[in-house]
This record gives structure tokens, sequence and C-alpha cells, in this order.
């Protein structure tokens, strides 16, 4: 089922109690490789959907999210039920916007994630046979070669 009308998406985490709606994406989505996403998500990379503050709103379970605070200042939230990866908030200058998830998504979406971040921190074990860039860090890095 894609989005092709205009109602917010849906999303939600493993258990349930956490719900949320998203108005509308914003194109940047990213496969993020460094070792706190591999060990915050339990997987090779974490996937990011990106989203205007204004359009995106927790409908219930606020009360259930739980935060951790790296080392750098990033912000990691999720389900003190079951745990599902929630939200990601920089140490900086992302106010404005909410990185979250996008494997907790329900509806399905007509856009993919665009490119590797922290490539440079890839798991040894994974092979990335796909064309989209991969950038050695954030997205203003340079690429891998």
């Amino acid at each position: 089922m894609k989005n092709e009308t205009n109602a917010p998406l849906q999303g939600q985490c493993l258990c349930g109690s956490i719900e949320y709606e998203v108005d509308r994406l914003e194109p940047h989505m990213g496969h993020c490789h460094c070792s706190m996403c591999r060990k915050f998500h339990g997987a090779a990379f974490a996937t990011f959907g990106e989203v205007k503050k204004e359009n995106f709103r927790w409908l219930q379970g606020v009360d259930l999210l739980s935060s951790y605070v790296a080392s750098n200042g990033t912000i990691r939230q999720f389900c003190k039920n079951c745990g599902s990866s929630m939200t990601f908030k920089a140490s900086s200058g992302q106010e404005e916007r909410v990185e979250f998830s996008l494997g907790t998504l329900d509806s399905e979406i007509d856009i993919s994630p665009d490119a590797h971040i922290y490539f440079a921190s890839k798991a040894n074990w994974v092979e990335v046979c796909d064309h989209l860039p991969k950038h050695t860090e954030d997205r203003n890095s340079p690429l891998e070669v």
C-alpha cells in the first residue's frame, strides 16, 4: 500500500505502544554505518528517514520513549517496552528536523534511501552492492573510492 493519497504515513514500535505519523518525508534518507548506529539497531547499518519537525507527531506512547545520550552528544530514543529504535538527534543543528528509524514505518513509501554515510566505519563482514553514494563520514564528507 503506497501512500498515494495525502493521508499521513503511520509508524510504530515493535510492541505497538508507541505510534507516530508523518505528513511528508524529506528527500534525505540514508543508511548509517557508524558503530553507534550499528549497535543501536543491532544490524549492519541503520536507515533513517528525515522529516521537518512540524510534519511529525507522536500519537501515543510518548511516556514510553527513553533516551540514550552518547559520548558525542547525539541522542537516540527507543521504546522502554520493546527496545525499538525510534529517533536520532545530532548533537547540534537539527532542531527543525526529526530523523526516525525508517524500519518502524507501517506505511509504504515511494522514495528510497539516497546515500550511505559513515561508510569508512562499515562492518567488515557486510558487502554493499548498490550504487548509492558512499560518504566516508556525513553527507558533507568525501565519497569512498
